[in-house]
């Protein structure tokens, strides 16, 4: 920011920042002109806003947002916080929530969150409270909200992505359970007599959800139903289920919760000699964009994280900009499944 009135050198008196005064000065127009032009009011003529911009830029001028966020109460900042950036589906969905924001004349403000505990979470809002945000969007990867152990602060603009929160809070999801139910059915279509499974975390809300979708289509269909090997979303959990369900000569199809376990499980396989799709045909869920470029080509139920980060910001506009008025429940995101060539018939 250039900055008049001083030498600029040790000892000389205090540099003053270029106000809008200057600019009216030197653009010709009055204050309140350059006030509209800095907030982008339509009432101004495009000759007289290019003479004012360019009066800014060449002051090197810069509205102070803080001032006019006062003025209008209003900062076009949404704070996101949560549990985990790792995570494949967590990070796309932040990149979802900054493209659309930035595309609404938004920015976003990140805070994660290492443990997800009441003070931790209490502490979070603190800082958004202290950073000046419109409103919140809440990524949770583990169900708390529902649990009761973390209340969020009242008054506050919040969407909850992954949370069984409906009757509390605005809440946008992937339909988890619809994705798992057509993964499974997949493989039973295909003549499979049952479908292993390799879980997520206990603790993520999105993982029970497929893990109960894939158990009620078995007993839907009268399926036996074989007992679910535990992971944690790594491709290191998926090996060690993979070796598991190596040993196994009646499996012949397995669902895992993610991606990147079902890679563990074709290394798990290849490494024990087990064909896919010829010998165990294996779906995964999420469609990373590695996926299609596994050995062999994953079958994947895909997620569109681009409209989940999509929806959070529209629903968190809805709240800035009626006054709350947006009502809570859920609004579930459809899933679709990719077919590729980790699936097929079963021997015989």
């Amino acid at each position: 920011m250039v900055e008049r009135g001083g030498s600029g050198v040790p000892g000389g008196r205090r540099k003053q920042r270029v106000s809008m005064a200057d600019v009216a000065k030197l653009a010709g127009v009055s204050s309140q002109t350059v006030s509209r032009v800095s907030n982008g009011h339509p009432g101004v003529i495009a000759s007289t806003r290019e003479q004012v911009l360019a009066a800014m830029r060449e002051l090197g001028y810069r509205p102070n947002s803080a001032a006019r966020a006062l003025r209008y109460g209003q900062f076009n900042t949404i704070g996101v916080i949560l549990f985990s950036l790792s995570s494949t589906g967590n990070s796309r969905t932040v990149e979802a929530i900054a493209t659309h924001a930035a595309a609404e004349g938004y920015a976003i403000t990140l805070i994660p969150i290492d443990v997800p505990t009441q003070d931790n979470v209490l502490g979070a809002f603190t800082r958004m409270g202290e950073l000046a945000v419109d409103a919140v969007v809440v990524i949770m990867e583990v169900h708390l909200l529902d649990a009761g152990t973390v209340q969020l602060p009242p008054g506050v603009h919040v969407v909850v992505v992954d949370s069984d929160a409906g009757d509390r809070y605005c809440v946008v999801d992937t339909d988890q359970a619809d994705g798992a139910r057509r993964a499974v059915r997949h493989l039973l279509d295909l003549g499979h007599e049952t479908v292993w499974h390799v879980t997520g975390p206990e603790s993520s809300y999105a993982g029970q959800r497929r893990t109960q979708a894939w158990r009620a289509v078995l007993q839907e269909a009268g399926r036996p139903v074989p007992p679910p090997l535990h992971g944690d979303w790594s491709a290191e959990s998926g090996y060690a289920a993979g070796l598991t369900l190596a040993e196994r000569p009646d499996c012949t199809a397995v669902f895992t919760t993610n991606d990147q376990m079902a890679l563990g499980v074709l290394r798990a396989f290849h490494e024990r000699g087990v064909a896919v799709p010829e010998d165990v045909s294996v779906v995964g869920f999420d469609d990373i964009p590695d996926a299609a470029y596994f050995v062999p080509p994953l079958t994947t139920v895909h997620q569109d994280f681009a409209e989940v980060g999509r929806r959070c910001v529209e629903k968190a506009l809805q709240q800035i900009r009626g006054g709350g008025g947006v009502r809570a429940g859920t609004d579930l995101v459809p899933t679709s499944l990719v077919v590729r060539e980790s699936t097929a018939a079963p021997r015989g």
